[in-house]
């Protein structure tokens, strides 16, 4: 068996193809997409690739968002980006190959010192991949090329970040780390998220890509969603139980529970309950209640 046997089963299973390839697989380097769109033969003109663009990731090196000018070159090849994607298929018309193999360097065997992988053959009617296949479906947005590009470019700020968030990988990292906001300026998130941040000054777009990269949202949001996902994490966070338990919480404690922890002084706690209050003003339906110390309550406030 020689090192590069995955990429071998890879490329004999797509130049067999003769109607549709669907390659799914959440990391994958552009110059093993690109050895991807010429093992197909030219007059398959459908091509779906399914995959998973995270900025930390990006960071990391571990994804390549970059596919996207390959496919748009390619003229075959469409895109579709999975944020909860952790499965590797390979779909060449009625026949498809599962299994572990990332499309990377490494994973496929195309570079030295490559990882021990899995494929396995099987026929696409299989029950499983027609679950997971009906699940992309469903579940994925496009990859443009300019979503590519923010991407890129939000990656690079957070490499060069020395305290950004490490990359985490889904399925591996079961205990992420914990998570307080840190930004002062939540209205904020949804501009950098979209790549708008060229009015924004370096250490507020520093913080706000760190609050990005730790609640690991997925790309191609709109305005609702994006705040859906943030309300969840907000609610998520040990400290805010009661507020979502009981519909009420007293700020002063929130800041005790904060200190009990033992990783923060008074004003960083004190500091770190204001943002949060600043967070949930602005992404949930609160109002605050002067009950000695402030109070949070669910619901507008009655006249």
């Amino acid at each position: 068996m020689t090192v590069d046997h995955v990429w071998r089963q890879i490329e004999q299973l797509l130049a067999a193809a003769t109607n549709r390839v669907v390659v799914v697989a959440p990391f994958i380097k552009k110059e093993v997409f690109q050895a991807v769109l010429d093992a197909v033969p030219a007059d398959v003109e459908d091509i779906t690739c399914v995959t998973r663009w995270s900025v930390p990731e990006v960071a990391a090196g571990v994804s390549d968002p970059e596919i996207a000018e390959l496919a748009q070159r390619d003229g075959r090849a469409t895109i579709r980006l999975c944020h909860s994607l952790h499965a590797k298929l390979y779909v060449a018309d009625d026949r498809c190959l599962v299994g572990s193999a990332n499309l990377t360097g490494k994973a496929t065997g195309r570079v030295p010192a490559a990882n021990i992988e899995l494929l396995i053959e099987t026929g696409v009617t299989h029950s499983e991949v027609q679950r997971v296949l009906a699940a992309l479906q469903a579940n994925t947005v496009p990859g443009t090329v300019e979503l590519a590009e923010q991407m890129r470019e939000q990656a690079s700020l957070m490499r060069d970040d020395e305290d950004s968030p490490r990359v985490v990988v889904p399925g591996q990292d079961e205990q992420p780390a914990r998570w307080l906001p840190e930004t002062r300026n939540p209205d904020r998130l949804y501009r950098v998220y979209n790549g708008r941040h060229r009015h924004i000054g370096s250490d507020v777009l520093a913080g706000v890509l760190r609050d990005l990269g730790h609640l690991d949202i997925g790309p191609g949001l709109d305005e609702q969603a994006f705040g859906s996902e943030v309300l969840a994490r907000l609610h998520a966070i040990p400290e805010l139980r009661a507020l979502t338990a009981a519909g009420r919480m007293s700020l002063a404690d929130a800041q005790a529970k904060l200190l009990a922890a033992g990783d923060l002084s008074d004003e960083q706690a004190q500091r770190t309950v204001e943002t949060i209050a600043a967070w949930l003003h602005y992404f949930d339906d609160v109002h605050f209640v002067p009950t000695g110390p402030w109070e949070i309550r669910q619901g507008k406030e009655l006249a």
